[in-house]
């Protein structure tokens, strides 16, 4: 019998689209996944059992009288507890916000929808997707299912678990300094950051109106794009939306005489297993007939220090009146995280702003001689959950700041694996609106190796 929680969603809209399988048992499977699994893994805030059978009862109707919509039709789909879904709480992981109902759907919900997807529930996070995983919250922090003892990633690190887990096949995240593709390494997963501005934010709570993206976390490249292309397009609300769409180029084109450039700086402060991982993927794109050409931007800590100071800026402005009348019911990390903010005075927010442009033109002139750009994600392997001081250095100790500062696409894929059984994510960047390339390049590295079909072992508590 075939195991419907294990099919991804391109698997899965085959056996939909030919009625060997309805909306109704694709559901449901997932969701008795979802009720034996997530109590050890945390990875959900609220699930909408009752309401994913209703959708999912309407979906087998449509697809019975009319065909499949297209990808996502039937599928169910986990979203981050920031964004807003009608009639549920947008918690955003705090005591703050517990409270607060959505009066409509967010856009990339919307989308999601008119594509006919489902929506499962709502995922845990970072407290408003910051801070890191916290014990002093109404819910407890998602756990890493390849290793519960560790850190998932964040700040989108429920929608990573239940997609690793396979408590959902999709996910989506937001990501502001890195919050899709963090726990996308970190749990084996791909996960997509959008160019700025692609991706509707609208009905997404902020964190750093100028560097907060939405994008989506899927098991393969192919399904991560399938996503992507339902959530993409230009939102006449959201004034930051943007109307160029991207390029509609499929992922499977092959990569053979494209120019690769390699971030050496990156990969140089990486752990050694990280690096070695990394040699091994460059390898591969070379046999799939890449040119490996290096690639030199201004330094990373330039790009890291720019993000930090803007976001401290511009989270405190977002929850300034919250910090000065309900600052303890913040959790201790995030308080203290955007209590910073207050520090950062305007002339020194006006220079970040400044070196963000320069950085912006530094690395599109770079790119000018290559057609993406490849690097690790992450410096350093996930701690444990509950050390403090090494989830500290962890979020000081990777690489995909630099792409939200430029406000191009990056895209995270597994590439291998740690000796203690952490998985290893590898980035690819490109020039705005190009997420053509990017999927292309990641698919064509992810279709000759096998890393994405590995799942992570919960013999305790999957019986």
């Amino acid at each position: 019998m075939t195991d419907l929680c294990a099919l991804t969603i391109g698997e899965a809209g085959s056996l939909l689209a030919a009625r060997h399988i309805s909306p109704k048992e694709y559901v449901a499977a997932h969701l008795d996944r979802i009720a034996r699994v997530d109590p050890h893994l945390n990875a959900f805030i609220e699930v909408r059992a009752d309401e994913a059978m209703r959708e999912a009862s309407q979906a087998e109707a449509e697809i019975n009288t009319r065909g499949r919509r297209g990808t996502l039709h039937g599928v169910p789909i986990a979203i981050k507890d920031i964004i807003d879904v009608e009639g549920m709480a947008t918690t955003a992981h705090s005591r703050i916000a517990a409270s607060r109902r959505a009066q409509s759907d967010a856009d990339v919900v919307r989308r999601l929808r008119d594509a006919g997807a489902i929506i499962i529930g709502k995922t845990a996070l970072h407290e408003f997707a910051t801070g890191g995983p916290s014990f002093d919250l109404p819910w407890p922090p998602a756990r890493n299912p390849w290793l519960l003892s560790h850190h998932p990633g964040g700040s989108s690190s429920g929608s990573a678990v239940a997609v690793a887990a396979r408590m959902a096949p999709g996910a989506i995240g937001t990501d502001t300094a890195g919050s899709v593709r963090h726990p996308a390494t970190a749990c084996g997963m791909v996960g997509l950051k959008p160019t700025y501005g692609v991706v509707s934010r609208r009905g997404v709570f902020p964190l750093s109106f100028s560097l907060d993206h939405v994008g989506p976390l899927a098991r393969t490249v192919a399904d991560c794009t399938a996503i992507y292309r339902a959530i993409v397009g230009h939102d006449p609300l959201d004034p930051t939306s943007t109307t160029h769409r991207g390029v509609e180029e499929s992922p499977e084109a092959g990569i053979r005489g494209l120019r690769l450039g390699v971030l050496q700086e990156f990969g140089e402060r990486a752990d050694p297993e990280i690096r070695a991982a990394f040699d091994s993927a460059l390898t591969v794109l070379k046999d799939l007939g890449a040119q490996i050409v290096p690639l030199d931007i201004l330094p990373l800590d330039i790009y890291a220090g720019c993000g930090r100071l803007i976001i401290q800026a511009e989270s405190y402005a977002v929850h300034e009146e919250w910090l000065a009348t309900r600052h303890r019911e913040y959790g201790k990390r995030t308080r203290t995280r955007l209590l910073a903010g207050g520090l950062v005075d305007a002339a020194s927010y006006i220079k970040a702003q400044q070196l963000r442009r320069r950085l912006q033109q530094d690395f599109l002139q770079a790119m000018q001689g290559v057609d993406a750009a490849v690097c690790v994600s992450s410096l350093a392997l996930p701690c444990q959950i509950d050390d403090e001081t090494e989830i500290d250095s962890t979020y000081d100790r990777q690489a995909r700041t630099p792409f939200n500062v430029t406000g191009t696409p990056a895209i995270s894929i597994p590439i291998g694996f740690a000796s203690n059984g952490l998985p290893i994510g590898m980035q690819v960047a490109g020039r705005s609106f190009d997420e053509a390339m990017i999927l292309r390049v990641a698919g064509a590295y992810e279709a000759a190796t096998a890393w994405h079909k590995i799942e992570p072992a919960l013999p305790d508590i999957t019986r």
